[in-house]
């Protein structure tokens, strides 16, 4: 079976199954302020071409024009509703119909900006649009917790660029170099084992990793055992 056909009848299945789900949030999101539930965020794709991800809305009205690109777990921008929904990652679940579209896929490297994101990306960076961005990744499963991290920083897009880019830019280039179908299998149930049970995830992640070949330095930065160490992005030497 092919990638983009697994993509297609998992999705269909995923909105499908969740539609409930879906239809209850996006009720309470409307009750919540009276505005639309979901949001489209322009994203940079594969080949660089721009399109609308599909999420259910985590922030106020116009969040984008209120602060940078990175979120704090305690951004003022962020709703209580959509603290909830971004702790359980069901404000990822419209994506399943960026999938089935065709713009992304469930397992592939997490889409970006334009302005401040891939705009700052290095020439080795840019070869993560060469596929098709996903859902998730092992970048989501190891830096789930990116609002904690960021949380308290003065700066949060400069932290961002400092301590986790560099890392979850190295994953996605590994991923573009080394996938297969039966890993994208194992990430999807790894991201499901993070939300209930992360240490465990994280070492389904090393296992990957280790097979894959990865330096020893990132295999460290994954296992999430210390605090983040400040790296340049792939593409910049040390």
């Amino acid at each position: 079976m092919s990638k983009r056909l697994l993509d297609i009848l998992l999705s269909a299945v995923a909105l499908i199954c969740a539609a409930p789900l879906l239809i209850v949030s996006m009720l309470a999101i409307w009750l919540q302020d009276g505005h639309a539930p979901l949001y489209r965020a322009i994203r940079v794709g594969r080949g660089g071409r721009d399109f609308r991800m599909i999420k259910l809305r985590t922030m106020v009205r116009d969040a984008e024009h209120r602060g940078g690109t990175s979120t704090a777990r305690s951004d003022a921008r962020v709703t209580r509703l959509g603290h909830l929904l971004r702790r359980c990652k069901l404000d990822e679940l419209p994506q399943f119909w960026n999938v089935l579209i065709g713009e992304m896929s469930i397992v592939g490297p997490r889409p970006n900006t334009r302005i401040g994101g891939v705009d700052r990306y290095t020439p080795e960076e840019m070869r993560l649009l060469s596929v098709r961005p996903g859902i998730t990744d092992l970048a989501s499963i190891v830096f789930s917790d990116e609002g904690d991290i960021l949380d308290g920083a003065a700066d949060p897009d400069a932290l961002y660029d400092a301590v986790i880019r560099p890392w979850k830019s190295r994953l996605g280039l590994l991923y573009v170099d080394r996938a297969d179908l039966p890993t994208d299998l194992l990430i999807v149930g790894l991201t499901a084992l993070a939300i209930v049970a992360k240490p465990k995830a994280l070492a389904g992640v090393g296992s990957i990793l280790l097979r894959w070949g990865a330096g020893a330095d990132l295999r460290r930065a994954c296992r999430r055992g210390a605090p983040l160490v400040r790296a340049e992005p792939p593409g910049v030497a040390a």
